[in-house]
């Protein structure tokens, strides 16, 4: 079965520095076809030309706060069978893309979604769940590793995330893409619930892995502490107008505003806010549902495809690395790892302590996979506090592990 082409979206506001990474962990992808779409401001134009793959790049430019429109505007741009998104602050495993274009074989299939790794790059974001008329999710049980593909059930439909999703082309050409309206959340569920309602079915993709950082923007700071609570409460007062009944959005919305008290009064017990910054922010939370209230609801036309041409993003073929050694060898085996990824190699490289810290992951600004923890600490959550290893034993379990992420 043949890998269908793929255009991969990523549209970029005021974070160039995470904008670079983002796309040299795309250049090391391992799909043979695919082309790379970005929709950014001037600073984020401005570090793409600074690339040395700069050429194989199709840009736009667009600096407004509004998500949706910048994406239909690469999606305007875009020539691939697939269309893929990923945010300016994630970066893909090398798999990513060819795993998530793999259940697009099926041809009942319109979306697919992976998995989302933290900060951290061991425990997930987001893995699978649904979302009914009023914006509530459910988690979905995907019991094996595989892509597992699901109808869309009785009012509701499959969620997927905006940093890790693919759709075909033509049916969200033909849907009209994304909802403008939806500046800023709920944005890909609108378009997730409007292919429910076609019938369409979406699969999730576990192995089809990105890791999201959630860096600051006029939205929120580093510690995902938020500075306006507007876009979201107008998001949901759109979209319970368009899919919830009259009970049963007012119902979900006291539930939400409840939920949004009561983790800003966390973020302020932490020393995050101010009780007068939890008052602010619940207004602008009702403020934003005030005006999604009143706004003009659009039909969406159909998009133009503007008779985009594919320019493929050609790759020089990998070789896999795995570099390992003590805390105390750190920076002589980052300097090995610069090299080797100047060479076009991809590199893991695994820093182990004697002791039982966590482990983390992280993807360097210098193109390369580092992982650091103690030889006795978690690499998995779920595992003990400490575990009984010798160094050779543990750089060969953590090299297995990643192996199904990274295809060494």
């Amino acid at each position: 079965m043949s890998t269908p082409a793929a255009s991969i979206i990523i549209v970029s506001r005021e974070r160039p520095k995470a904008l670079a990474r983002c796309l040299l962990g795309v250049s090391q992808l391992n799909h043979p076809d695919f082309e790379v779409i970005v929709v950014a401001d001037v600073a984020g134009l401005d570090v793409v030309a600074d690339l040395p793959f700069s050429a194989q790049i199709k840009t736009a430019f667009f600096d407004e706060a509004n998500i949706s429109q910048a994406r239909n505007l690469g999606l305007a741009m875009a020539a691939g069978e697939i269309v893929a998104f990923i945010d300016d602050d994630a970066v893909p495993e090398p798999s990513w893309l060819m795993r998530l274009t793999e259940p697009f074989g099926d041809p009942n299939v319109a979306a697919a979604g992976g998995y989302v790794r933290g900060r951290n790059g061991i425990s997930f974001q987001w893995r699978a769940s649904s979302v009914d008329t009023a914006g509530r999710t459910r988690p979905l049980r995907v019991p094996s590793r595989n892509p597992m593909v699901f109808s869309p059930p009785e009012c509701q439909a499959v969620k997927t995330e905006g940093t890790n999703c693919a759709f075909r082309r033509d049916i969200l050409m033909k849907m009209g893409g994304f909802d403008p309206v939806f500046a800023f959340y709920l944005d890909e569920t609108d378009v997730n619930m409007r292919l429910a309602i076609a019938g369409r079915s979406t699969a999730i993709v576990p192995l089809a892995q990105v890791h999201h950082g959630y860096l600051p923007s006029k939205r929120r700071n580093s510690e995902r502490v938020p500075k306006s609570l507007f876009d979201i409460g107008r998001s949901i007062a759109l979209f319970h107008r368009k899919y919830a009944d009259q009970v049963d959005a007012q119902m979900a919305w006291r539930v939400e505003r409840i939920e949004q008290r009561k983790r800003l009064l966390r973020f302020m017990q932490s020393g995050a806010l101010e009780p007068s910054d939890v008052l602010g922010l619940m207004r602008s939370l009702e403020a934003g549902h005030q005006s999604g209230s009143n706004a003009k609801l659009i039909s969406l036309p159909e998009l133009p495809t503007n008779g985009a041409v594919f320019e493929k993003f050609m790759q020089t073929p990998y070789n896999h690395h795995v570099l390992s050694g003590r805390i105390w060898q750190r920076k002589r085996l980052r300097k090995q790892a610069k090299i080797l990824v100047s060479a076009k190699n991809r590199v893991t490289l695994v820093v182990l302590s004697p002791t039982s810290l966590f482990h983390r992951i992280t993807f360097t600004e210098d193109g390369f996979w580092e992982q650091n923890g103690g030889i006795f600490g978690k690499s998995n959550r779920n595992q003990p506090y400490f575990q009984i290893y010798g160094f050779r034993s543990r750089v060969r379990d953590e090299v297995a592990r990643s192996n199904q992420f990274r295809a060494f």
